[in-house]
């Protein structure tokens, strides 16, 4: 089931965005009198397609994995001299320049409605509410204490983890010191700083900035709330209200961590450490073993004691009005622009892991939960990935949009256009970066994939 969620949202926000970014294309053609002569949502032998009165053909092909749009081109084919006019190639440079980037920038306008529909509907989140803290991690080093709230990073107010994830991504890349702003569990506030050294080595892994830091968002307490009568749990004689404190010396900081564990130990043995009525215990505790998604996975027959109103006190809620979501909607799209090209920028330098990549399988996973999270999470993910699209089709390498318009900015200054066996070469330089890119996302996919597997 979550394979097939994850295919069907893969194709749904495939579609969703490769026809925003063709119908850019389009319609600006249509607008300025280039005549269009397919508009096509996908790869391959069309599934359907309809013509209209113009002879424009709308097809959704069988491979969605992108998208075209064929326009009336004197250098593809012969063109009736009566609509000679209307080819692509006879229009001036700024008219083609205009068709070329219109798709980036319907990427653009679509995220920055998405996320203005996203803030002014409102958006619920997890307030960033610091758990438990490695020893000599980073954050212990830094003086975060368990209960800590983060308030403000970089100048910016947060009021979720999610955000003050971006915040600590984009202070990451730019490896600069970082203050932050916590209020402690008594009410007080305190200023804390972040090393440029300690942020740049976030960029270098893919293991997540949280964890890499050290700290743990403040989760539910590893407390057993309720037991399965005859199964490991029972077995090793926990009992209910029973805080797992260590496992094989590993402390357990929350239940998260207590399940990610179980899970990735079926059929061993673990030396436990429990907080039973004030008091340490030892327990030899062996995992149970049970088949999911066809492999292997620790259970222990246990569920998690919730505190009470532990989910109201955890959660964040974010609404603005229309102007101010506007604004911040804008901000966000123009942000997570120069956040991805300068993430790019670290990979080809190598001071940035290429695990940052994510390929179709990771794009198809993720299209999957947030589908299943509701419509606010989906449309954030549509997005992010719209300005994705934007800033990888507009980079200057041949056979994307940024090529294209590369060309003409040539065009314009040597007052002629690149010959066409220049062009040719360049195609050809374009398609096998191009291959490259997509072939090492997949395989940065894979690597993922199992390494999780």
């Amino acid at each position: 089931m979550e394979f097939l969620t994850s295919i069907l949202g893969f194709v749904l926000a495939i579609g969703i965005l490769v026809t925003v970014h063709e119908f850019g294309h389009f319609w600006v053609a249509r607008r300025l009198g280039v005549k269009v002569l397919r508009f096509s949502v996908g790869f391959g032998n069309p599934l359907w397609s309809r013509t209209d009165r113009d002879g424009t053909e709308y097809a959704v092909a069988a491979i969605p994995l992108g998208g075209y749009v064929k326009m009336l081109d004197e250098r593809e084919g012969e063109v009736d001299p009566a609509e000679a006019h209307r080819a692509f190639n006879r229009q001036g440079r700024l008219v083609r320049a205009a068709i070329v980037a219109a798709g980036p920038v319907l990427n653009y306008i679509f995220a920055i409605l998405a996320f203005w529909l996203v803030y002014t509907v409102g958006e619920i989140g997890v307030r960033p509410v610091v758990g438990a803290i490695e020893p000599a991690s980073v954050a212990a080093e830094t003086g975060f204490a368990y209960g800590d709230e983060l308030v403000e990073i970089g100048g910016q107010p947060v009021a979720s983890w999610e955000q003050a994830l971006y915040a600590l991504l984009a202070a990451a890349v730019d490896a600069e010191d970082l203050p932050l702003k916590v209020k402690r569990e008594n009410g007080s506030e305190a200023w804390l700083y972040l090393t440029g050294s300690s942020l740049g080595e976030l960029v270098k892994d893919d293991k997540g900035v949280f964890r890499q830091l050290g700290l743990h968002p403040m989760g539910l307490p590893p407390v057993i709330g309720e037991i399965v009568e005859g199964k490991a749990a029972q077995q090793a004689g926990l009992a209910v209200g029973d805080r797992i404190l260590s496992s094989d010396g590993e402390s357990i900081p929350s239940w998260s961590e207590w399940v990610r564990l179980i899970r990735d130990r079926p059929g061993l043995t673990l030396n436990l450490t429990v907080l039973r009525e004030g008091r340490e215990l030892a327990l030899p505790l062996r995992v149970g073993v049970r088949q999911e998604g066809g492999k292997e996975i620790g259970w222990i027959g246990a569920a998690v004691q919730v505190p009470k109103g532990h989910f109201e006190r955890m959660r964040s809620e974010v609404r603005y009005d229309p102007l101010t979501a506007l604004r911040l909607a804008i901000g966000k799209t123009g942000e997570l622009s120069w956040l991805t090209l300068k993430v790019m920028g670290k990979m080809v330098t190598g001071d940035a892991s290429v695990h940052n990549l994510s390929g179709p399988i990771t794009i198809a996973q993720a299209a999957g939960k947030t589908v299943g999270y509701g419509f606010i999470q989906f449309l954030k993910f549509l997005a992010l990935v719209s300005v994705s699209l934007a800033v990888l089709n507009l980079l200057p390498v041949p056979v994307l949009d940024g090529g294209h318009l590369l060309y003409i900015l040539i065009e314009s200054i040597k007052g002629e256009p690149l010959s066409e066996k220049v062009q040719e070469q360049a195609q050809r330089i374009g398609i096998a970066l191009l291959i490259s890119l997509m072939l090492l996302a997949f395989y940065v996919d894979l690597i993922r994939l199992f390494s999780k597997g």
